[in-house]
């Protein structure tokens, strides 16, 4: 890594703690990168327009006004914890040129914008490698960076659609659906996060920085999972099952007198204990490939029997058997949850203009036996429009 003191303020506490991340991407699949990477323990100054910032600050509502009555989207607020913000215009000589002082002291630049943007700015990869050579940059696309589609913008509902994953999820085939929050965006930034920790090491042997490439598209495929094979393998176009898992039965979503609870009966072990108790043990369902085969009547078998339950009693004698299962909680009661709380995935920061606000936390965690190596101790609300510049470019001015 570069040296501490080459890279301004630094953390204590953290894996990443000598690195210096400039983040000039926005939205999501970019910052939420970065934000892994400033969890990890990086400083990250994120590189925003002076007109208006990072896209996803006017995305809402909702929006929280703070005390001017100036609107905070949430949205923003969800990706950019532990960064420092910095307004440049890019096409100006004077934002070009602050942007280039900082490429030279970082350890990683993170970008998505469109192949090509960069290059037109004056920074493409050759260039940037050329200002840094220990540079590691993380590009991220929408369907990647060449091809014949490589140009198209990436977001992430269009990215779902095009890379399969609606076509396996929802009720059925006329009704494909989307998953609740923008995967594609996050499994690239997640992706993009591990390049770079890969990169990062890899500049410990060889000195210099190479460029990371993942995109929307790449993200989505990756994590086709066993679906994939089905088709690359065995020649079957998968289809949604709704609830229900279309490789184990039963595995999915059901309904207790009181509401939803869901299942994994993920074995023949578990099924022969789960079986008998509920009064489906029939020797056509004796193996997975038999009820599988008719998941339908199994499916409104278990449905029936599991209706004459209260949720509480269904789920203490399913946990007696030793048979995976659990409630289907909304967002209220997972972050009211103690065993959520318990993790360290609800973290309180104090924001500049909010004041005290509660974030989902990082979902790593460290053993704490190695000193600097485990999380940050604390965490940085995400920052106001240019809230660090003046900061920023001291601390530049002192460097040079």
């Amino acid at each position: 890594m570069t040296p501490p003191d080459s890279v301004g303020p630094v953390n204590s506490v953290g894996p990443l703690s000598d690195c210096l991340v400039v983040d000039l991407s926005r939205a999501l699949a970019g910052p939420h990168a970065a934000m892994m990477l400033g969890d990890l323990g990086a400083r990250v100054i994120k590189v925003e327009s002076p007109t208006g910032g990072d896209d996803t600050r006017s995305w809402g509502p909702p929006f929280v006004p703070d005390e001017d009555g100036e609107r905070h989207s949430t949205y923003f607020l969800s990706c950019n914890r532990n960064k420092e913000s910095i307004a440049l215009d890019l096409k100006a000589d004077d934002g070009r040129e602050t942007l280039t002082e900082l490429i030279g002291r970082a350890d990683v630049l993170v970008e998505n914008f469109r192949p090509g943007v960069l290059d037109r700015l004056g920074f493409s990869m050759e260039k940037l490698l050329e200002l840094n050579p220990r540079l590691v940059v993380l590009s991220i696309t929408g369907f990647g960076h060449d091809g014949p589609e490589g140009a198209r913008p990436g977001y992430d509902q269009i990215a779902q659609g095009e890379a399969g994953l609606m076509s396996l999820t929802g009720p059925s085939r006329e009704e494909p659906t989307r998953v609740g929050v923008p995967i594609g965006d996050l499994l690239a930034g997640m992706n993009g996060a591990y390049g770079v920790v890969a990169a990062l090491h890899e500049r410990n042997t060889t000195g210099r920085g190479r460029v990371v490439r993942t995109s929307l598209l790449a993200s989505i495929v990756g994590v086709h999972a066993f679906q994939g094979t089905r088709y690359t393998v065995a020649g079957e176009v998968p289809r949604p099952t709704g609830g229900h898992h279309p490789s184990i039965c039963p595995y999915g979503l059901f309904h207790s007198a009181e509401g939803p609870v869901q299942i994994a009966v993920g074995s023949e072990g578990l099924w022969r204990r789960f079986a008998p108790e509920f009064g489906l043990d029939r020797p056509e369902w004796a193996t997975n490939p038999q009820r599988v085969a008719d998941r339908d009547a199994v499916i409104a078998a278990v449905e029936e029997k599991f209706g004459e339950w209260p949720s509480d009693k269904l789920l203490g004698v399913l946990n007696d058997l030793g048979v995976p299962a659990g409630r289907v909680r909304d967002l209220a009661e997972v972050y009211t949850w103690e065993q959520t709380r318990s993790q360290g995935l609800l973290i309180d920061v104090d924001h500049s203009a909010l004041g005290t606000i509660s974030l989902p936390g990082p979902p790593l965690r460290f053993d704490d036996d190695c000193d600097g190596a485990g999380m940050r101790e604390t965490h940085a609300a995400p920052p106001t429009l240019d809230q660090h510049g003046d900061s920023i470019r001291a601390w530049l001015e002192t460097a040079r």
